[in-house]
């Protein structure tokens, strides 16, 4: 028989829409004589739906849309992710399930198993964990069904039960033969991560000699992007179907053949990956916010232009207006690159200096100000008044305002709260400097798109005369490697000082994370690449003073 897998972009809470794609995608999948098609986790509702589980409203809308999809659903096997209710006193008040619904009614039921409950997944808040489940049969086949989690019991090494081997396991006892396993996910996009799902899936199909079918959301919700990429393994691990990244996408498998639709390249580059995450990302955010166009200060600094070529990318040329807001310190050859910039992006750019508005602030403060030296304080005026000013264009013209701040930026509070932090999205908040560099780079490999002095020039805020950023911090290369270490895989000070890193600028680096905490508590959202963001996935106190 003929298995659709289908990767949809749902919108969290509109179940007519969400339900509409199954639907349409179903279809689909029946013209092009599928007995079974497949659907991601939480398709119903979008993942994560957060605390609108807590809602009965919501509750009660969900389980109404069902009930509407499974009367309009063409004459196949139609297998989605949804919540339900669970009975019982204690416990949590819902499964996170897996549904097959043939010819209007509910046949088959799989409840996960493992919640996750790290980094940015909180499942334990609404999930009770389910039961070992029944396989699910049609045409004399006969799969197990797992929900996103429940086949990484391997990486994830907090979980005691082992789904996918219990599937197997009660099979040999009850003298059945599996014959594909089956998971729906809806599992975030990261730097790397493709490379660990398919280890994962391959360790499965190989032990257990048995296909792997796996269909994945795709989509920018909040901070996290969902970049699909299902895919169908054979029993010896051998990828014989896959779907694009970052897009909607149908592949079928033939479960005669086990081969299947190859949509999506195998294997892209960790920039190429990211630069489309980041897009969807922006795309995604502004349009299921009911935005149309951007706008976002250019500096003539790689930050910026790397942020107005994703917006670009993302909502064409004639809905991101790019700003330049010189000051005396400013240079014309920054000014000159943003227009050459803007350009080349084809984008609106407009020029608003801010020199007679940084004046008159001056003279507000100086009865307080008076005997003593500039310092920090008049650097922080010129970026609150950029932020007041894009604030103002945002307000009247209803464009959504992007910063462009860098992650390493904004981990060692190189950043200003009211100022260059002002906005909507931050759109690369996730993206170590020598990531944008790679990106600016990838960006321009085909025709030159990002000025070349802009990537070659000496990173500057431009606040003050003669500034470049390793006035005040170390060189980025040396930075990035500290962060990585402290952010995302989780190295103390003597534990990064051990690699051979200068004690005292560790030391340095580490109090400047810790002392910024409250910063990033006020930033605005940003779009998660790495596998440790900025944002509710991290969860540390303002207030603390450990140094280790």
């Amino acid at each position: 028989m003929k298995i659709g897998l289908v990767q949809i972009n749902p919108v969290i809470g509109d179940f007519e829409k969400n339900c509409d794609k199954i639907k349409s995608w179903s279809g689909q999948a029946k013209t092009r004589g599928c007995d079974l098609v497949i659907f991601p986790e939480l398709a119903v509702s979008g993942y994560p739906p957060q605390d609108l589980l807590e809602r009965k409203s919501f509750l009660a809308a969900h389980d109404a849309a069902i009930s509407k999809l499974l009367s309009e659903l063409p004459d196949l096997d139609v297998m989605f992710g949804c919540f339900e209710s669970r009975e019982g006193t204690k416990g949590k008040d819902l499964f996170n399930s897996a549904m097959v619904a043939r010819r209007g009614k509910i046949i088959f039921r799989a409840r996960k198993q493992l919640l996750p409950s790290y980094d940015v997944f909180d499942e334990t808040r609404y999930f009770e964990p389910g039961p070992p489940s029944e396989l699910y049969e049609l045409k004399d086949l006969k799969f197990g069904v797992t929900v996103c989690e429940d086949v990484w019991s391997e990486e994830v090494t907090e979980y005691d039960a082992e789904p996918v081997d219990q599937l197997m396991s009660g099979a040999r006892e009850n003298q059945e033969k599996i014959h594909g396993i089956i998971n729906i996910s809806a599992s975030p996009f990261q730097r790397n991560k493709e490379e660990i799902r398919k280890s994962i899936f391959q360790k499965i199909s190989r032990r257990y000699s048995v296909p792997f079918l796996y269909c994945n959301q795709i989509g920018g919700q909040d901070s996290l992007l969902f970049d699909g990429r299902s895919l169908v393994m054979d029993k010896t691990g051998s990828v014989v179907a896959q779907a694009l990244g970052f897009a909607e996408d149908m592949i079928v498998v033939d479960s005669r053949t086990w081969r299947g639709d190859m949509n999506g390249a195998p294997q892209i580059s960790e920039q190429a990956a990211v630069y489309r995450g980041l897009v969807m990302g922006v795309t995604d955010y502004v349009q299921k916010c009911h935005f149309s166009s951007v706008v976002l200060g250019l500096s003539g600094g790689i930050d910026s232009a790397l942020t107005a070529a994703i917006a670009v990318d993302a909502l064409g040329p004639e809905n991101v207006l790019g700003v330049a807001l010189p000051s005396p310190y400013s240079s014309q050859d920054s000014l000159d690159d943003a227009k050459k910039l803007a350009e080349n992006l084809g984008c609106r750019f407009e020029v608003l200096p801010i020199t007679e508005l940084f004046a008159c602030f001056h003279h507000s403060l100086e009865p307080f100000f008076a005997g003593l030296d500039e310092d920090v304080t008049e650097q922080n005026l010129q970026a609150r008044i950029r932020g007041n000013l894009l604030m103002a264009l945002s307000n009247k013209f209803n464009h959504l305002l992007l910063t462009t701040g860098n992650k390493s930026e904004m981990a060692v509070g190189y950043c200003t709260l009211y100022g260059d932090m002002s906005g909507g999205l931050a759109v690369i908040s996730d993206v170590p400097k020598q990531l944008v560099y790679e990106l600016a780079t990838y960006i321009n490999r085909s025709r030159e798109i990002i000025p070349a002095r802009i990537i070659t020039k000496a990173p500057t805020a431009e606040l003050k005369p003669d500034q470049t950023d390793q006035d005040d911090l170390p060189p980025y290369e040396i930075l990035d490697q500290v962060l990585e270490l402290h952010l995302e895989e989780g190295a103390g000070s003597s534990e990064i000082v051990a690699r051979g890193f200068d004690e005292q600028m560790v030391g340095d680096i580490l109090r400047r994370v810790r002392i910024n905490e409250y910063k990033r508590k006020q930033a605005p959202m940003g779009l998660k690449v790495t596998t440790k963001a900025f944002g509710f996935g991290r969860r540390y106190p303002n207030v603390q003073n450990f140094q280790g």
